[in-house]
């Protein structure tokens, strides 16, 4: 079971060492990024990515390809509608908002689905009708980017703190996905996804389960619309095709399949934060008049290799079966908060020498981020020095991480009907290492005897 378990979330893997890579990048290139404000903006800038991202996971996991290409479109429609209608004087209470830009999610779902289910129409021809439609009528009810939102909503996209309405919608969805995902509803969507003839033998409604998908996709692209609203403070019907764009890429990358069955809030939270860091690093770049155009490159090279990389999963997988997602979340998550640390304190903190005076910034790495004391050699330049408690500490952990290891291979081989490479690996490592460590014994113990010897034939 746990096998089977870690070969399903083997998906993952990809993902986490992209959002370690695009972080430290970030971080290194723009470190305004580590601060109350730059936590506080790329949540804000974030947040409707991440909830279209959502709405598109819910339908693709239901099957038959559904992929609603009309969901930055209809992101758009809210956004305009709220504008509108706030400006009209009609809807202006956040009661009233929520229940504009909820319901119309909803209920353009609901049609959505009506003309599948019943008119049998394939999904893909309905997103792109509903793209091509919703893109006329959001300029016909705002010809240009203009109006403004609620007044309430004006603090809300400050983006001055971490702490906002828009972290707390985003924290209630994904919740509110995992509270789903202990359902049968859930469970009966995902066999749905697999294969709906088996889940219709099965006895699971299969036109009730999908009319429930498509409105909780609308549940999402409502909640990313008021977030998109309260972030640019007024209304936009052109970014349709960039949000339905960078949504779709972000979906595939974080190894939703769009096949249907298999996907989750982990995978589509990871891949939106992907794509946002991917235009926050080329952002650090100045690329001039062609910066639009390098992102949306960029955009798509990295959607045709997550489709690649989504083809080579299951191969992966039978090879990396026994590293677990979370394992190496939590390892490169050490290693990107070290990194943050690094770059967060390397102008207020200084390396303190070897006599004790507090020294110049040092750029090195592993002086500044451990606080090393520094001793000059003979050549004049500075060699890091190890205290006897930093000794312990780096030793326990190495001793952590070799014992987690092998207890993890030795149950990956235990299972095993025959020997793999890792285990072959691992004894050679442990041969050598054993020699190392007797030969540096035997010249430990060798040199006093043979400064002794010498000694005594004098």
């Amino acid at each position: 079971m746990s096998q089977s378990r870690g070969s399903q979330n083997t998906y993952l893997l990809v993902p986490i060492l992209l959002i370690a890579l695009l972080l430290s990048t970030a971080v290194i290139r723009g470190p305004n990024l580590v601060s109350l404000s730059g936590f506080g903006s790329a949540i804000i800038v974030s947040a409707p990515l991440i909830l279209a991202t959502f709405s598109l996971m819910a339908l693709a996991v239901a099957g038959r390809g559904t992929v609603d290409l009309a969901v930055g479109p209809l992101l758009a429609f809210i956004n305009v509608t709220i504008v509108k209608l706030n400006g009209l004087g009609i809807v202006t209470g956040p009661f009233g908002v929520f229940l504009v830009a909820l319901g119309i999610g909803v209920l353009y779902q609901l049609f959505f689905a009506l003309i599948i289910v019943f008119v049998r129409v394939q999904p893909i021809i309905v997103a792109l009708s509903g793209f091509l439609a919703l893109t006329g009528i959001n300029l016909v009810i705002l010809p240009r980017p203009g109006g403004t939102a609620p007044d309430w909503m004006s603090s809300w996209g400050l983006g001055n703190t971490i702490f906002s309405p828009i972290l707390l919608i985003i924290l209630l969805a994904i919740a509110g996905w995992f509270l789903f995902t202990t359902t049968s509803f859930y469970s009966n969507l995902r066999l749905m996804g697999y294969d709906e003839r088996a889940a219709y033998t099965s006895g699971v409604r299969i036109n009730v389960v999908r009319f429930g998908a498509h409105v909780i996709a609308g549940i999402f692209v409502g909640l990313g619309a008021i977030c998109y609203t309260a972030l640019i403070a007024s209304g936009d019907p052109t970014q349709g095709t960039t949000m339905t764009l960078t949504s779709v890429t972000a979906l595939v990358l974080g190894g939703v399949s769009l096949a249907g069955g298999r996907g989750g809030v982990a995978g589509g939270l990871l891949g939106a934060l992907n794509l946002f860091l991917i235009g926050y690093v080329l952002a650090t770049f100045n690329f001039g008049s062609t910066q639009a155009f390098v992102t949306q490159l960029f955009y798509g090279l990295i959607l045709v290799l997550s489709l690649l990389l989504t083809l080579l999963v299951p191969v992966i997988g039978r090879y990396l079966y026994f590293i677990s997602p979370f394992a190496a979340f939590i390892v490169l998550g050490c290693v990107v908060v070290g990194i943050m640390l690094y770059i967060t304190t390397r102008d207020t903190y200084g390396v303190v020498a070897a006599a004790g005076e507090v020294a110049r910034a040092n750029p090195d790495v592993l002086s500044r981020y451990l606080l090393l004391p520094v001793v000059q050699s003979g050549g004049g330049t500075s060699l890091p020095v190890l205290t006897q408690l930093q000794t312990t500490v780096f030793g326990f952990v190495a001793v952590l991480v070799a014992l987690t290891f092998t207890i993890r291979v030795i149950v990956a081989e235990a299972i095993s009907v025959r020997l793999g490479a890792f285990i072959y690996v691992f004894v050679s490592a442990l041969i050598l290492l054993l020699f190392l460590v007797v030969g540096q014994q035997s010249h430990a113990f060798g040199a006093p005897q043979k400064a002794h010897a010498m000694e005594t034939a004098r």
